[in-house]
């Protein structure tokens, strides 16, 4: 379980390709403190484990069903990634709780600036986008963001200044593709409704009952 403050960046040193799956290198400072081999880290929005650690830098391996469901394939030497080591129960949850498991791929459609700050607007799947909701919560490349405002195609974040030097969000351009998971209680709460009303949540179950 993560939080989507992201601790520090990494940059790509290799990405390996092994049948169907891969192996990527990165090199890291911050969330090799006190890692082992077998914890989990999150890389650009999805949780791998960590199976090899050197001087400054560690591999993980990346599974065929993750590189289908991610952009990681997508990476190249040289790239820089967002890093997060696993939440301690102890810790604050700056942000909100992210488990790592990458629901879709979204792409910048826009980036604007507003004021100091940027607006991006991302396109992402029907069947994901039902678990965005304005001022709720969304994990982009592993960045825990609030959503601005919602479309038919996508949704938007504001990202602020500081958010933009200390992840990958500062050097993203439209076209580029992103990770995307969804705040989880959602996925739960749809999931509990649909057993006890047989799969019949939708709009207007939702404003029949007063939740909508």
């Amino acid at each position: 379980m993560f939080t989507g403050i992201v601790e520090e960046m990494g940059e790509v040193k290799a990405l390996r390709r092994e049948g169907g799956s891969a192996r990527l290198t990165l090199s890291a400072l911050a969330v090799l403190e006190e890692t082992v081999l077998g914890d989990s880290i999150c890389v650009n929005g999805v949780c791998l484990t960590v199976v090899d650690k050197g001087n400054g830098e560690f591999s993980a391996d990346v599974a065929a069903e993750t590189l289908k469901v991610t952009n990681l394939g997508e990476l190249r030497v040289g790239q820089v990634v967002n890093l997060e080591r696993a939440l301690r129960m102890s810790a604050r949850i700056g942000g909100h709780l992210v488990t790592g498991h990458v629901d879709t791929v979204g792409r910048i459609r826009e980036k604007r600036q507003e004021g100091n700050s940027w607006r991006y607007s991302i396109e992402m799947p029907a069947d994901a986008l039902r678990y965005i909701i304005k001022k709720g919560s969304v994990a982009m490349d592993g960045i825990s963001l609030t959503v601005a405002d919602v479309s038919e195609s996508g949704f938007s974040v504001a990202v602020i200044p500081h958010t933009a030097k200390v992840t990958t969000l500062g050097i993203k351009s439209v076209g580029d593709s992103v990770n995307l998971e969804t705040d989880i209680i959602g996925k739960y709460v749809e999931r509990l409704l649909s057993a006890r009303t047989g799969g019949k949540v939708n709009v207007d179950f939702l404003k029949e009952h007063g939740f909508a």
